[in-house]
């Protein structure tokens, strides 16, 4: 049989958004670097990952975690500095202050753009998920190469020491956080539904340069709450890389994750993974 040989020139180039996560591993896949790098695809973003610490868990209770060595992150991460170019990355759990060190060390270094620092210190139970001195670290190293850090009210209080209770509380702590480096912050309220005409609303504080938005959605009653926080933060770093501003990111990844709640397929017995598959382009 005679072969023909057939010239099909160089392949297409598609230019894709890179996002970087670097975070704990959930193996439930409904919050850290998996439930990321879920989000970093829905929003059309091409998914990198390096893993802080491997956790025992599922949609009902946190067993234990395993910390990786702070080498361990180090080799993770340099190769994939080494050959793409980020476009923005958003950090999770972050188990101790030499992690800390190590991802700030790195992050100044190769000046990766759109940092989004999701400040996992405190559990909603209260629980205190990283010692005073890897805190410290947190605040004082990662918090000036934020674009954006996003805290939860009881992580709120942790960073800042102060109650935080109602709208006022809000602002004082999201001034205090700004105040340590971060040029904005978003304080997520979802946990503490407002009363609003009748309706239970979401009430989360935006504030940029010296400015303070509150952003209300409908507040989605569902046990469909496992990793929420990491999905909005993954969902605004995403935003982040496709060009959008910091505050038009953080109304698309709040608007992503709502329908990702309410469209949930909930899969477990505990507190099931929102959806992400959902489309974040649904107007």
């Amino acid at each position: 049989m005679q072969m023909t040989s057939v010239s099909v020139g160089e392949p297409e180039i598609y230019a894709i958004p890179v996002c970087l996560t670097i975070a704990g591993l959930d193996p439930s896949g409904g919050a850290g670097i998996i439930a990321d790098l879920k989000t970093f695809s829905a929003f059309g973003c091409y998914g990198a990952a390096a893993i802080t610490s491997v956790t025992f868990q599922n949609t009902q209770a946190v067993f234990g975690a395993e910390p990786l060595s702070p080498e361990s992150v180090r080799g993770q991460i340099l190769p994939i500095f080494d050959d793409f170019a980020i476009d923005s990355f958003k950090t999770g759990m972050l188990p101790n202050k030499e992690v800390i060190d190590v991802v700030a060390d790195l992050v100044s270094q190769r000046g990766i753009p759109n940092a989004v620092i999701d400040p996992v210190v405190r559990a909603t139970s209260g629980f205190d998920l990283i010692d005073d001195a890897a805190l410290r670290a947190l605040i004082d190293r990662l918090f000036p190469l934020a674009v954006l850090v996003t805290p939860n009210i009881p992580e709120a209080e942790r960073i800042t020491g102060l109650r935080v209770s109602d709208d006022e509380s809000m602002l004082r702590a999201a001034e205090k956080i700004s105040a340590l480096g971060a040029v904005s912050v978003l304080i997520k309220g979802g946990h503490e539904p407002k009363e609003k005409d009748g309706v239970k609303v979401a009430r989360d504080l935006f504030f940029t340069d010296g400015k303070a938005d509150f952003i209300e959605s409908e507040f989605i009653d569902s046990r469909a709450t496992h990793g929420t926080g990491c999905t909005l933060a993954a969902a605004i770093a995403a935003s982040l890389a496709r060009g959008m501003s910091i505050e038009e990111s953080v109304r698309r990844g709040k608007s992503y994750v709502s329908r990702a709640i309410a469209s949930s397929p909930m899969i477990g017995k505990g507190h099931p993974a929102v959806n992400h598959l959902t489309d974040p382009f649904e107007s």
